[in-house]
């Protein structure tokens, strides 16, 4: 017979999410939407901070709550930890700092393994919500400062940057985004050709993954992947199978 410690309300979530305050739509693929992955994981909302919040006054004191809800996750039993936004890249080193479980603040993390993935020799396409916001510490932070890159942004779309980027409204028409992002994805192809990669830094691109892959015929990186291979990697199983006679 085996005994647990316990002292935990839930259990069995493997990934916990930082989530910042956000009350628009998240379809499947969104990391906000439990339906997007195949098992279970456990949100810590951070009450009070919102995405413009993040992208525009990353100061110092919004770190302190991360940090709080990261020590909570871990305290509740789940064995990585992960946000709801691409843009906690910048408290990466930090959040993994205060707690003894893995943490993948972005899926900007995945920029290196994209760029040795395809040959280390072309640049990384990475299409963010907003490329003016995207700095070089952020790239830094997640250990792909000297990775080249080429990025496209969605800080100029109409619906997209209304409703996720300024909040105006929470009620989003799913349509007109997904062609945003899809011209925003040929925008970035036809400026940087050479690109053999696509990481989607921002948590509410994955939806449209499938669609940039059939457009763009590359490799795409996104906040479930990598989400999906923090579950499988602390989550192992045994193999079943058969040996030849």
């Amino acid at each position: 017979m085996v005994t647990y410690a316990g002292g935990q309300n839930i259990c069995g979530a493997t990934i916990g999410v930082l989530c910042l305050e956000s009350y628009f739509p998240k379809p499947p693929g969104h990391i906000k939407n439990p339906s997007s992955l195949p098992f279970p994981v456990l949100y810590e909302m951070i009450e009070g901070v919102k995405v413009p919040d993040l992208l525009h006054d990353p100061n110092p004191a919004l770190l302190e709550p991360f940090l709080e809800g990261a020590r909570r996750l871990e305290r509740s039993g789940v064995r990585a930890i992960t946000g709801s936004c691409g843009f906690l890249a910048l408290f990466q080193k930090e959040l993994a700092a205060a707690v003894d479980i893995p943490v993948f603040a972005s899926s900007l993390i995945q920029v290196p393994l994209a760029f040795h993935m395809t040959g280390a020799a072309a640049p990384v396409g990475i299409l963010t919500a907003d490329a003016s916001a995207l700095t070089p510490g952020h790239l830094e932070a997640v250990g792909a400062g000297t990775v080249p890159i080429a990025v496209e942004g969605l800080e100029q779309s109409a619906e997209f940057a209304a409703v996720i980027l300024r909040y105006e409204r929470t009620a989003l028409d799913l349509d007109r985004v997904e062609e945003e992002v899809l011209a925003a994805a040929h925008r970035l192809k036809s400026r940087a050709p050479d690109i053999r990669s696509l990481v989607l830094e921002c948590t509410d691109l994955p939806p449209y993954a499938a669609r940039l892959q059939g457009a763009l015929k590359l490799p795409v990186f996104d906040l479930t992947t990598l989400a999906t291979m923090a579950h499988d990697v602390t989550t192992r199983r045994g193999y079943s199978g058969f040996m030849p006679w």
